[in-house]
């Protein structure tokens, strides 16, 4: 089940909301529990039993690090275990075919594969319960002692399929105590609409547009065709993952939760240091925080901080999937940001605010090139045709009858990408708010009422 389906608009929210707002308040997390299953369960009712493994390991493990007079080496070796237990459940599912391909590649043999599919959601829970478990190690949380609201918080459907990640500590307290107002509720719903929008409205349709020009021969490709696709893609990405974000803050909001930012204008970015600052602020909160600076961050030296961004890198790539592209693609920008910290910053900083804008907007759609396509050769060919060294021309018909279809799409998806100014609120502003936003839901709905293209990208993580 998606968020952009009707039957998740019309059945299950309106059915959950019921529930929840007409039961006892001890009975919520229960509730949010028990439909955050059903919700798993309708797309791969098999796996509910990997995530119920999961939550149970984590949750006692919790137990025994809150554990009276425990030796540190007996923690150690707790939290030792659980995060070698969590990424073993991740490893086997995401990456054993990986492997076994490399391995049957590199020494001639044929070990069979898997051949799992992929649970939804497993990276985001899992790092989710990991951060739990660390947490409460490095005591910046308590251990959860109510089995239930610990299983709310790895179950909660909001954000349990495609993120934020939301790390424990900015959540347990909601938890145990939270409270929801119509003004909460409101904001909640305001907060969806904008992100139903974007997936349904926008990321939708502009995907239509990469999809078209992705399967054409990138040999033949003029540039500006190619240069045009990738910019599709971006928007896409973009629309497709942070209107899911907003959905899930929004969903958050209507429960009395309140998660995290994940995107800050990311296109806006005059250096790559900046884009992921913007870009996906749960994944990069994470990593920063349980890897980096565990690490030693910055703290021991120029080599040692190298070192650092690229492994925390390497993982970023790795924790996309398991291909070699992922791979590379976590490794580039790993070496762009050495270069930016090492001397690069400071010479940004010497350049015209638009010139460090288009270093950095030229750099991520190389990036999305790396990301988009598993394939080596289908990586060269299309960068070949970005770059022009297919001997292609700079634009063809095909170019001049894309761009004029799209045209309005595409000016409107560079507005939506750019900084708002706050409107001041008053009863006529707060009028044409309720009208604005009842016209988007609108037009998402008509739009979901036929629809056949409807992707979540990140799903597949």
């Amino acid at each position: 089940m998606v968020f952009s389906s009707l039957i998740f608009l019309f059945l299950f929210l309106p059915t959950v909301l019921a529930l929840y707002y007409c039961s006892p308040r001890r009975f919520r997390n229960g509730i949010l529990f028990l439909t955050s299953l059903f919700f798993y369960a309708w797309g791969e009712p098999v796996y509910i039993v990997l995530m119920l493994i999961s939550t149970i390991i984590d949750y006692s493990f919790g137990l025994l690090l809150d554990r009276p007079k425990l030796s540190d080496l007996k923690r150690k070796l707790i939290v030792t275990l659980s995060i070698i237990v969590n990424l073993g459940l991740l490893s086997y599912f995401k990456y054993a075919d990986f492997l076994i391909q490399n391995i049957n590649t590199l020494l001639g043999t044929d070990f069979q594969f898997n051949e799992l599919p992929l649970p939804i959601g497993i990276s985001f829970y899992t790092f989710q319960s990991m951060s739990y478990i660390i947490d409460v190690y490095r005591g910046t949380a308590r251990a959860q002692r109510n089995w239930l609201d610990f299983g709310t918080y790895v179950a909660l459907f909001p954000q349990l399929v495609a993120g934020p990640i939301v790390q424990y500590n900015t959540i347990a307290e909601q938890l145990r105590k939270r409270s929801e107002n119509i003004e909460m509720f409101a904001e909640g719903v305001r907060r969806f609409i904008i992100g139903l929008a974007k997936k349904v409205l926008l990321a939708n349709n502009i995907g239509l547009l990469w999809h078209t020009i992705s399967i054409s021969n990138a040999d033949s490709m003029p540039v500006l065709t190619a240069w045009l696709g990738i910019i599709a893609f971006a928007f896409q990405i973009y629309f497709d993952f942070s209107g899911y974000s907003d959905m899930a803050i929004g969903l958050g909001l209507m429960f009395g939760f309140r998660f995290k930012e994940n995107f800050n204008k990311p296109y806006i970015a005059e250096s790559i240091t900046d884009f992921w600052r913007r870009w996906h602020i749960s994944l990069s909160s994470w990593f920063r925080d349980y890897v980096y600076i565990p690490l030693g961050g910055n703290r021991r030296g120029l080599a040692i901080q190298m070192r650092n961004i690229l492994i925390v890198w390497l993982l970023t790539g790795l924790w996309h999937g398991a291909s070699w592209n992922f791979i590379l693609w976590g490794l580039y920008f790993g070496v762009i940001l050495i270069i930016e910290k090492w001397w690069g910053l400071q010479l940004l900083q010497r350049l015209p605010r638009w010139m460090r804008h288009v270093y950095a907007l030229v750099l991520i759609l190389i990036g999305w090139v790396l990301f988009v396509f598993e394939k080596p050769t289908l990586i060269v060919s299309y960068l070949q045709a970005m770059s022009g060294f297919n001997h292609q021309p700079l634009w063809d018909d095909s170019t001049i009858y894309y761009t004029y279809t799209n045209g309005i799409l595409l000016i409107i998806l560079i507005i939506s990408s750019l900084p708002k100014k706050q409107i001041p609120i008053n009863n006529f502003t707060s009028l044409l708010s309720v009208v604005w936003y009842g016209f988007l839901f609108f037009l998402s709905i008509s739009y979901l009422v036929d629809a056949t293209f409807n992707p979540f990208l990140y799903f597949r993580f």
